[in-house]
């Protein structure tokens, strides 16, 4: 067993990777990319703006921050030599690149701006004429898709303290009520549990709303009979957890019935197809398949799930052009839903872990009906 924390194990694996690319140095600028590969856990608050950057050589690792940043990141970085500018990160990049010997520089092309990747190319070239700026892709999210015993035990912790809150936001929730008294009461019992924020705003959508799968809360007041999605996670400890229940309040008719019955067991036959080395696709078709079959093909219009970790979403993605093959210990959602405009809809969401000849569903309380 090496004594390695998980950040220095996760710098190393990076380490191994850069002699097969066509870079010499990787600039990590993603917020969760850069705080998975060295403890700093500053947030950006926009695209426009970074509390830094962190380049990767074989033998060297630099973080780039500003002076509000310091302190906090030599104490949550300590393996990164921290380099301070004042004024604007460009002005300093040639004496970052002439003490690394940067010749080509990978960077996140999917999150970097357009006119911030131009300045790095002008820095670049300024140290050395002949510099390259190269696309790096999403190396770091390769790595993060797999997660390790500490972030399995993490995504625990934060899903265990949102289906609490769950429970009590189903044993409180009553006619008139509105979209919005319950969506605050969740933010306000997370953040009473111990949660550093949300992972997302939460989604309350009751009837005709709970058509949109992505409803925004409203005044609305809950409904006798309909069906009201209810989305939420919590993150702990900086990970995330993410479920849905559709819960109905007094006696579903006779379409919720049905409705429901379909998104259940959709829902409970991918999870019985996810499994290591199987595509992500296949296990998004048998949820599909069973939904068309039924009659509800075109009302279920998103993928069946998404990695989660660090954030709310993250790979692999499921989807029937989905190109990824499911690995152990990836931590993903099973989320099947039908929505039916002018009337409503359900969904049910489940967080997963792959193993290697099935998965272990992680939510411990259920909130499901049976009809």
């Amino acid at each position: 067993m090496d004594n390695l924390t998980p950040f220095q194990r996760r710098q190393e694996k990076v380490k191994k990777l850069l002699p097969g690319k066509p870079y010499d140095t990787l600039l990590v600028s993603e917020p969760w990319n850069r705080a998975y590969l060295s403890g700093f856990w500053a947030e950006d608050m926009q695209l426009t703006e970074s509390s830094g950057f962190l380049f990767l050589t074989e033998k060297a690792q630099v973080l780039a921050t500003d002076f509000r940043y310091q302190e906090q990141a030599e104490k949550e970085a300590p393996d990164f030599q921290v380099v301070i500018y004042k004024e604007n990160l460009a002005n300093i990049l040639p004496e970052i690149f002439a003490s690394l010997g940067t010749r080509t520089l990978g960077f996140e092309n999917h999150h970097l701006t357009y006119e911030r990747v131009m300045k790095i190319q002008e820095a670049l070239q300024e140290w050395h004429p002949q510099g390259e700026l190269l696309p790096g892709g999403e190396l770091v999210e390769g790595l993060r898709m797999v997660k390790e015993p500490e972030e399995i035990q993490a995504i625990r912790n934060s899903l265990a303290l949102t289906e609490s809150v769950l429970e009590t936001i189903v044993a409180e929730a009553e006619v008139g009520k509105t979209e919005k008294q319950l969506a605050w009461r969740i933010e306000q019992l997370m953040r009473e549990a111990g949660a550093e924020a949300i992972s997302f705003p939460p989604i309350v959508a009751s009837g005709p709303g709970a058509a949109m799968p992505h409803a925004v809360v409203s005044d609305r007041q809950l409904g006798d009979s309909e069906t009201i999605i209810i989305d939420l996670g919590a993150r702990l400890d900086h990970y995330c957890s993410d479920m849905t229940r559709t819960l109905i309040l007094g006696e579903p008719d006779s379409k919720a019935r049905e409705v429901y019955g379909i998104v259940r067991e959709a829902q409970l036959r991918a999870m019985a197809a996810v499994r290591a080395g199987i595509p992500s696709s296949e296990v998004d078709s048998v949820a599909r398949d069973y939904i068309a079959l039924a009659g509800y093909g075109d009302n279920f219009g998103h993928g069946l799930g998404h990695g989660i970790g660090l954030a709310v979403h993250e790979k692999p993605g499921f989807g029937k052009s989905s190109s990824m093959v499911l690995e152990e210990d990836m931590v993903v959602t099973i989320e099947p839903g039908i929505y039916l405009p002018g009337w409503g809809g359900v969904r049910l969401e489940n967080m997963v872990r792959v193993t290697a000849d099935g998965c272990e569903i992680l939510n411990q309380n259920e909130f499901f009906y049976s009809f």
